[in-house]
């Protein structure tokens, strides 16, 4: 019997080191991955300075803020990797090499992204920030340890002020529960904080998504060849090039000829022109295929990927009206390879793995094009500290958030573990069903306005009105006019 026990008692230990193993190699490897993605973002200039006590801050800050960076990554790969080790235990179930594969380990990965992404907001990062702004204490000796403790004593003090519109904010929806000592802090107070921090990085994401799933068109189509109809490339080429040197020709002798406002108004023109000539190049030089598959056949993918979001939010807005079953909540034991989370199988968890991470790469583009934000979009070389920080903040709440915004539209159906079901709107139908609705109406509008301008706006160059004076309005154009237009193009 107690030899029993002293092996029970080994394999769990055997298997605590595993995890233990497997989690921090994993961790190291983003860590690595992400401290190169901001080295090339830095402003160099900050981290090699005379003054030897501001560099070795901010190197303190870029290692903090590398860390939540790493963090932000993995909780983006929390669902696609939950989803993809059920798949391969349903394909290998009785391998050997596929058993350090289990709920355990993707339990404690979910439990360990909660605990360090809730570390990152509220101390890590406000830390790091009052860290590179303190300059320690009147009267105390300089050095770094001084920045440290006042980079200390304001982290304190925000935390008192967070703790306390915590407190009045659950006095005024809860004001029974309220009234409990400070010593329910851990229990209750910051539970009820991260529920808000979650449901601010959901609201986020309703609102950046959509926009950015409109937006993924024009990115994706300004690093393809776009094919143009009715057009010449030779031709459009040659006057090009004949503009920009006439151009160049006047801004040589510009110094005689004409004045300051005229040349800065020419320099801008130039410009333009340059970079036309530079994508009439790439054209040219774009093979058949390139130039007239290429950027066909992913704009349909992006319409497909973008149609079926929003189809598997409509579905699970039914399912929602028939079945409460289908309001997200949590589970305590994943059961992992027991049976698929997709009805159509390894294929549909595939399919479901691309959804969640195409709907992270369209929040995050939402999210910088947006007036808002445009600001804090990263330049390389040449972002400083504290937008850095600012950045690492924005991408951990929206990557904390993606889980549960994945999980309430409906895109998989693989419960939320740890405390990321734990959260109290998860359970309020309305929330949800308004949540889907929002988000289903939203991407709907964002993507008709989107294909109808671009139809339109292709039209207008391929018929040659764009060349038309700012004082006509294109969209009075009557469509026999496009129609002649197109004609005589063809004749």
């Amino acid at each position: 019997m107690e030899t029993d026990d002293v092996s029970v008692r080994e394999q769990l230990f055997h298997n605590r080191v595993r995890e233990t193993i497997i989690c921090v190699l994993l961790f190291t490897c983003l860590y690595m991955v992400s401290y190169l993605i901001l080295t090339h973002f830095k402003k160099a200039a900050e981290f090699v300075t005379d003054d030897i006590e501001d560099a070795t801050v901010n190197k303190i800050a870029l290692w903090l803020c590398t860390f939540t960076l790493s963090v932000a990554v993995c909780a983006v790969l929390l669902l696609p990797i939950s989803i993809l080790s059920n798949e391969v235990l349903l394909t290998f179930p009785q391998s050997y090499y596929m058993q350090w594969l289990n709920g355990s380990l993707i339990h404690g990965l979910w439990n360990l992204v909660f605990l360090f992404s809730n570390l990152s907001l509220v101390f890590l990062m406000p830390f790091a920030y009052f860290f590179t702004e303190s300059e320690g204490f009147a009267g105390s000796k300089k050095g770094v340890m001084a920045r440290v403790y006042e980079a200390v004593v304001l982290l304190l003090l925000l935390a008192l002020l967070v703790l306390g519109i915590v407190w009045v904010a659950s006095a005024l929806l809860h004001d029974n529960i309220a009234r409990k000592s400070l010593y329910d802090l851990w229990e209750y107070y910051l539970p009820y904080l991260y529920s808000g921090i979650s449901l601010f990085g959901v609201l986020l994401l309703l609102l950046c998504t959509p926009f950015g799933l409109s937006r993924m068109f024009s990115v994706t189509g300004s690093l393809l060849v776009k094919p143009r109809l009715l057009e010449d490339v030779e031709d459009t080429l040659s006057c090009t090039i004949f503009e920009e040197d006439t151009l160049s020709r006047k801004l040589k002798c510009g110094n005689t000829c004409w004045d300051k406002l005229n040349m800065e108004v020419m320099k801008k023109e130039y410009q333009a022109v340059q970079s036309k000539r530079v994508a009439l190049e790439m054209r040219r030089k774009a093979s058949p295929w390139q130039r007239n598959l290429g950027y066909p056949l992913a704009m349909l993918m992006l319409l497909a990927l973008t149609v079926m979001c929003v189809l598997m939010v409509c579905f699970n807005v039914l399912e929602l009206l028939l079945d409460e079953a289908a309001l997200p909540r949590g589970m305590e034991d994943p059961h992992l390879g027991m049976a698929s989370f997709s009805m159509f199988g390894s294929l549909g968890a595939a399919v479901q793995v691309v959804l969640i991470l195409y709907l992270m790469v369209s929040s995050v583009v939402g999210f910088y094009s947006s007036p808002l934000f445009t600001g804090l979009l990263p330049r390389a070389q040449d972002t400083n500290l504290t937008q850095i920080i600012a950045n690492c903040v924005s991408l951990l709440i929206l990557s904390s958030a993606l889980p549960v915004f994945s999980r309430t539209l409906g895109i998989t159906r693989f419960d939320l573990l740890g405390d990321f079901g734990r959260y109290n709107w998860l359970g309020n139908f309305y929330v949800v069903f308004l949540y889907n609705m929002l988000f289903a109406g939203l991407t709907s509008a964002s993507l008709i306005k989107t294909v109808t301008w671009a139809v339109q706006r292709e039209l207008i160059r391929a018929f040659g009105l764009h060349r038309l004076p700012l004082t006509v309005s294109r969209s009075t154009v009557p469509f026999r006019l496009l129609l002649a237009s197109g004609l005589s193009k063809i004749q």
